[in-house]
């Protein structure tokens, strides 16, 4: 892409400091074949340096990118990226080939996706690993929220879930399909209007029935509304787990907000974690829920004119992605209005990229 610098170094320790840092830089190095030096990588965290799902991605980048990397080994704090151009193709990552880990294959997927996209031809994609995991979006999330999001910018991809990966085992297979993007849309995603329908996925495997009851039923219990709902099933596993998310689908916007089982959590407390979540963001009159929120911020840099979107919290991911995009995307300017933790109005003015 023309004004896009040859190379960029990336401290991997800047803002929240964590793996959205090492995704970013990939995505965008990889998109505009620029030579990517990051260090630091997750220098604050227990854990620091590259984790399997972060060497993943990695190395998922780098199949797409046909790169050469140094430094892509578990724990390291510093790799050197030097991307080959865009290839599409039939692509197969599993985190658990790394120290069999149950690492995010979400965060995987949302790497490579719109490097996918511009690669100029369609392209499939199997994930393994963990599906429905601590700390990052679980598949329902990235199929029901990102990816309809995505669409009217013109990102047409499809992700199905063919196994569930809980934490510890992972074990999960995700696959699904990108297509060929043009030229991406600007958004404005400031009124949401008013709510059209709510409906709670609610999904157990290996678990007694009434677990997946009692979810359902502290859900109709707590929200009342003739405009709900619910999709009970069981889904398969290697392992038991449990997990709902409600989709909130309102006039200009569509959210989500989950609650994800652990050993000895009650399935009532998995279904409240969904409804407070999605009751505070009510109380706020945002359109955009603020996992999403830092999640768009990279195809909206990408799109051809300025977007705007509210959401019901400005968080450390969103003003931290904003910066690594930038270091990218100089002439991008992003006006992220709002406290940390408070409700905020985001305005990104694209730089209408195509596809090297």
């Amino acid at each position: 892409m023309e004004g896009a610098p040859a190379a960029v170094t990336i401290d991997g320790s800047q803002g929240e400091g964590g793996g959205q840092i090492v995704r970013t830089s990939l995505a965008l190095s990889v998109l505009l074949g620029t030579e990517l030096t990051l260090f630091n990588i997750r220098a604050g965290r227990p854990k620091p340096g590259l984790q399997a799902q972060h060497l993943t991605a990695v190395r998922a980048a780098a199949s797409v990118a046909h790169a050469k990397v140094e430094g892509g080994a578990i724990g390291s704090t510093a790799i050197q990226f030097a991307p080959r151009g865009l290839h599409p193709g039939h692509y197969h990552f599993d985190v658990a080939e790394i120290s069999g880990s149950a690492g995010s294959v979400s965060l995987v997927y949302q790497t490579v996706l719109l490097p996918l996209a511009f690669a100029g031809a369609p392209s499939t994609i199997t994930l393994r690993g963990g599906t429905h995991v601590p700390w990052s979006p679980p598949y329902d999330f990235v199929s029901q929220i990102f990816l309809r999001t995505l669409e009217p910018l013109g990102i047409e991809a499809s992700l199905e879930l063919r196994q569930a990966g809980y934490y510890p085992p992972g074990g999960g297979l995700l696959a699904g399909s990108i297509q060929p993007a043009a030229v991406l849309q600007p958004l404005d995603l400031t009124q949401r209007g008013p709510l059209q329908r709510l409906t709670a996925f609610v999904r157990t495997s290996n678990l007694p029935g009434h677990v997946s009851e009692r979810m359902a039923a502290r859900i109709t219990g707590r929200l009342p509304l003739h405009k709900l709902h619910v999709d009970v099933s069981e889904v398969p596993a290697r392992s038991p787990g449990a997990f709902c998310l409600l989709v909130a689908e309102y006039k200009g916007a569509v959210a989500g907000f989950d609650g994800l089982g652990e050993l000895r959590k009650p399935a009532e407390k998995v279904a409240d974690e969904a409804i407070d979540a999605y009751e505070a963001f009510e109380r706020t009159g945002a359109a955009v829920d603020r996992h999403l929120a830092d999640q768009l911020l990279l195809p909206l840099a990408l799109a051809a004119g300025s977007s705007r979107f509210t959401t019901d919290a400005v968080t450390e991911h969103l003003l931290t992605n904003a910066a690594v995009i930038r270091q990218f995307l100089p002439a991008c300017a992003m006006d992220v209005r709002g406290k940390r933790g408070q409700p905020g109005t985001v305005e990104v003015a694209g730089v209408r990229f195509r596809s090297l």
